[in-house]
């Protein structure tokens, strides 16, 4: 494969996707979807996940938490296929091209979207760079959450609507669960590295049963989501049906009970990715249809 792909990490830019596919689905069945807010939403949300992944390869490796004993997919910075000042300057590269694709954002949107952009990039730098990154204490589980949920979703929707409300800020708690569940079984997989290179992630703290607890109550949490939606706004019953994903993550969570080993993890990783995708497409549609 190449390098490069491997350094993106496609399994995770679900992750950027979904919560930006729900705010601009909700914008549109309110009808006040606005195009080029929700082409640049997408941009920046892109840019910021692949700057966060090529920053954790190069910031991983210097920490010495991808050394050759890790068990998931190829590092390419430890792996020795691309140069770590290349790897560096590639996140930079793309943290400029976040920053690039918010400035109409901010230019429509105001002061709101300003502090977002900044924070998100910040947090996206800061992840794993720095004398105390964010997902060596412990902090990765609470960052993707927010900033992959609610801040994504109810960001994009404020973007093109320019109001908001709280069944926005809600439905952006599922696919931030569901972020946290694909981070979850990565910090079950890399156990032991962390430890050993003094990464805290919550497994590490708190252990193996933990962090495979942590999976299910996240896969739990989006699936109730939606009928947190429907309560709220005492409408719109046809988001019930991104639940069933409840059904589809069943294999899932067996799976991150029982394959403690990286080929198993790692296929519970992308299998929950495509789950994120799915919850994203029944959601967005049961919006829509319902505002119809």
């Amino acid at each position: 494969m190449n390098p490069w792909i491997l350094a993106i990490r496609p399994k995770t830019l679900p992750a950027a996707i979904a919560p930006v596919m729900i705010g601009t689905a909700m914008a549109l069945g309110d009808g006040l979807f606005h195009a080029p807010s929700a082409i640049m939403a997408s941009l920046a949300a892109l840019c910021i996940q692949i700057g966060t992944n090529l920053a954790n390869d190069y910031f991983d490796f210097k920490k010495g938490a991808d050394t050759a004993d890790r068990q998931g997919p190829t590092r390419v910075t430890q792996a020795g296929l691309i140069k770590p000042e290349v790897v560096l300057g590639a996140a930079i590269l793309f943290f400029v091209l976040a920053a690039l694709s918010s400035i109409y954002l901010i230019h429509r949107a105001g002061v709101v979207v300003l502090v977002i952009a900044v924070t998100s990039i910040i947090s996206g730098i800061f992840y794993t760079a720095g004398p105390k990154p964010l997902g060596y204490l412990g902090l990765g589980d609470i960052f993707v959450l927010i900033f992959f949920g609610p801040v994504a979703v109810a960001g994009t929707y404020f973007t093109q609507a320019l109001e908001i409300n709280w069944a926005v800020i809600v439905a952006g708690l599922a696919p931030g669960f569901l972020s946290m569940a694909i981070l979850a079984v990565n910090n079950l997989r890399d156990i032991d590295t962390d430890r050993r290179a003094g990464k805290l992630t919550l497994a590490v703290r708190f252990g193996r049963s933990f962090a495979m607890s942590e999976y299910l109550f996240c896969i739990i949490a989006a699936t109730l989501i939606p009928f947190a939606v429907v309560l709220i706004t005492d409408d719109y019953q046809g988001v019930a049906a991104a639940s069933l994903i409840g059904f589809f993550a069943i294999p899932c969570v067996k799976a991150a009970f029982t394959h403690l080993d990286g080929t198993g993890l790692n296929r519970v990783l992308g299998q929950t990715g495509r789950l994120l995708m799915i919850y994203s497409v029944l959601f967005s549609l049961g919006w829509i249809l319902c505002s119809r």
